[in-house]
């Protein structure tokens, strides 16, 4: 249970949360875990099974609280709305931004600069680690390629440009992808990224967790108020959630890529998880499938100090955090929007 920029987290999956009087009481089997005055709450964002009562989510409603109900998982609920949503107006100003090429690129390159900044970190990581194990000279390579690339980054004013860039990045980064994976390298060699339907191991774990990110991102910026399939970086297309994938691009790296190659490296994904399918697609076995959703739940609750907040909080609450900053950018609250930088 943590409170950030005016926003409730509570994470704990048997808290309660009711009315008490002016504040929210939050409750853990039957104890009072905390109490929260309402006034100096914007969001509340519950990872709760048991939920709140009703005369809390009325209070909220009326207030215009945004309390929104998450499972523990992190799967989107239900939001608490009154008569009126104010929610409309952040809305009808991410559609205007989304409409406009330069206000577009201006975020859309600082969400870019973060995947770039956290992929050349990913690599610069296992280099100083396991220097030993891994080719020193195309990791330097792709290092130096990816730091030339943030310096770019910030000058471009064309979106097709800043497209270009990222895509010349991702295909330097994934080209010594193979270089990070330190065990199992039988089972587990990579020679380039592929989907639908994914060739081999690798790949398919990085589908799967990259389908699990865009989920929790969707899920962040419902809870927030803004619209997932309307983006800036990624445009407008039926059916995609434009904006989680906007939002997930600084995460993929240090989110899922890393997460998968743990769990390649320390053998707790092997062989035996995966199938082939008639189709040659390369696909999770039941049980493979169970223990990377297992592992991936548990790697969520572990602690970090957040590079912006300066904040402890769960790997499980980015998303959320990411998508809150984004919000407050879009009320004019901060200057700029704060990518995901890890260090």
């Amino acid at each position: 249970m943590r409170k950030l920029l005016n926003t409730l987290f509570v994470t704990s999956e048997n808290a309660y949360l009711s009315l008490d009087g002016e504040t929210v009481c939050v409750e853990i089997g039957h104890q009072k875990a905390g109490q929260f005055p309402l006034h100096t709450l914007e969001n509340i964002l519950c990872f709760s099974r048991a939920g709140a009562s009703p005369a809390f989510m009325g209070e909220c409603a009326r207030r215009g609280i945004g309390l929104c109900l998450f499972s523990p998982g992190g799967r989107f609920l239900c939001r608490a709305v009154g008569e009126a949503c104010g929610n409309v107006l952040l809305r009808k100003q991410q559609y205007r931004l989304s409409d406009d090429a330069v206000s577009s690129c201006r975020i859309a390159k600082n969400m870019i600069l973060g995947k770039v900044f956290n992929c050349r970190w990913s690599i610069d990581r296992t280099l100083r680690d396991h220097s030993l194990r891994v080719k020193e000279e195309p990791c330097r390579d792709t290092i130096r390629f990816l730091q030339e690339a943030l310096e770019r980054i910030p000058r471009e004013e064309d979106m097709d440009s800043l497209r270009g860039i990222e895509g010349e990045c991702a295909s330097v980064y994934f080209g010594v992808f193979d270089e990070l994976i330190l065990n199992q390298k039988d089972a587990f060699s990579f020679h380039g990224r592929n989907r639908r339907p994914p060739l081999d191991p690798v790949n398919a774990m990085l589908s799967f967790g990259y389908t699990l990110l865009a989920n929790d991102c969707a899920n962040a910026l419902e809870g927030v108020g803004l619209d997932p399939y309307v983006g800036f970086l990624h445009r407008d297309r039926p059916g995609r959630k434009s904006m989680a994938l906007d939002i997930m691009e600084e995460l993929r790296a240090i989110l899922v890529d890393r997460f998968v190659l743990t769990q390649i490296n320390n053998r707790q994904i092997r062989k035996e998880h995966f199938q082939l399918s008639e189709s040659g697609a390369v696909l999770f076995t039941d049980e493979g499938k169970r223990k990377f959703l297992t592992s991936w739940q548990e790697h969520k609750r572990e602690q970090i100090c957040h590079p912006f907040l300066q904040e402890k909080i769960c790997w499980g609450l980015v998303p959320h955090i990411q998508a809150l900053l984004l919000a407050r950018y879009l009320r004019d609250d901060i200057d700029e929007y704060p990518p995901f930088l890890w260090k």
